[in-house]
């Protein structure tokens, strides 16, 4: 079976900790494997390096550790797995909103690595097409209210049906190669310059 390459960072301040993330990583095939024992400066030190994927192993986390993991989690926009040692739900939620893809919690075995490296990676993935999603309903909702407008003031300032003021707008979208929504901010952009107003 081939194994995808990617470039893993491992966050852990204990070096034999990160080295059995490492050997966990090794027997899985992985190479690009970049380890962070130090947190001085850690969001440059990640960005350095631009893993495919962050692992991040807390020993004891305490909140402040913590709140400096969530921030790498929020910055980096990739899969991460967090290792913790003991946990509680509110910490598990504040991993949870900062990102991160997978908590384990008390699983650090090196068997366990690239099963859990798979599982960040799907979420992530599953995460992220989620959110392109929501961000694309969203747009489309704001070019439908700027069509809208647009179509309003067609409508009044030609006695025309909404139907047909819709036909005039595609029709000159067509004619000029742009999308309708473009046509209709142009109008709009337009019609506040005439008649300042009216501009909704």
């Amino acid at each position: 079976m081939m194994v995808v390459a990617l470039r893993i960072a491992i966050i852990d301040e204990s070096p034999a900790r990160a080295a059995v993330l490492e050997a966990g990583l090794r027997d899985a095939g992985l190479s690009d494997i970049n380890v962070i024992t130090e947190r001085f400066q850690l969001l440059r030190q990640v960005a350095d390096i631009a893993p495919d994927v962050v692992l991040i192993d807390l020993e004891s986390p305490r909140r402040d550790v913590l709140d400096e993991m969530f921030a790498v989690s929020r910055a980096v926009a990739r899969p991460i797995a967090m290792f913790v040692d003991h946990s509680d739900m509110s910490m598990m939620e504040a991993a949870i909103d900062a990102g991160v893809s997978a908590y384990v919690v008390d699983g650090l075995r090196k068997e366990r690595i690239k099963s859990v490296l798979d599982l960040s990676i799907a979420r992530f993935n599953v995460f992220r097409r989620l959110q392109d999603e929501l961000v694309e309903a969203r747009s489309e909702l704001a070019d439908r209210k700027i069509i809208d407008i647009a179509k309003a003031i067609v409508m009044r300032q030609r006695g025309l049906t909404e139907d047909a003021a819709y036909a005039l707008l595609r029709s000159a979208a067509m004619r000029q190669s742009r999308r309708i929504v473009e046509i209709a901010n142009a109008l709009i952009s337009a019609e506040s310059l005439l008649d300042p107003g009216t501009a909704a």
